[in-house]
């Protein structure tokens, strides 16, 4: 396990309440997923910026990745291979973050997501 607890910003929070509101998805978790593997397939590395975990939304690891943590750790680790990083497990925390802090403010900041069809359409663009 990468990381025990998945802490988001503020701003990160306020992004994911108002895609809340677009797409009808009840749990952070879930939107939190479609944000980390949007992120993923970009093709290059987020900027290594500092993070600021200073909102009250928090969850486990477990609960972020559900039955399918582990796979959601192998993509993350298997990125930092592609992109020649170390996929140590203090790395993969670091790109982990990183990428869902980017691939929230991606899913909020496009515009054209304005319901659950439009976040649906995503995965069948990038696939």
């Amino acid at each position: 396990m990468i990381i025990k607890q998945v802490r988001l910003s503020q701003q990160a929070k306020d992004q994911l309440a108002r895609l809340k509101g677009k797409t009808g998805i009840k749990n952070w978790n879930i939107l939190c997923r479609w944000a980390l593997l949007y992120s993923l397939a970009e093709k290059n590395v987020p900027a290594d910026l500092p993070l600021a975990a200073d909102s009250n939304l928090e969850m486990s690891w477990y609960t972020f990745g559900g039955e399918y943590y582990e796979i959601y750790e192998a993509l993350i680790k298997a990125w930092c291979m592609r992109m020649e990083i170390e996929a140590d497990d203090e790395t993969a925390a670091k790109y982990f973050r990183l990428h869902l802090e980017r691939g929230i403010a991606y899913l909020s900041g496009t515009g054209f997501i304005k319901s659950m069809d439009d976040l649906l359409g995503l995965a069948v663009k990038k696939s």
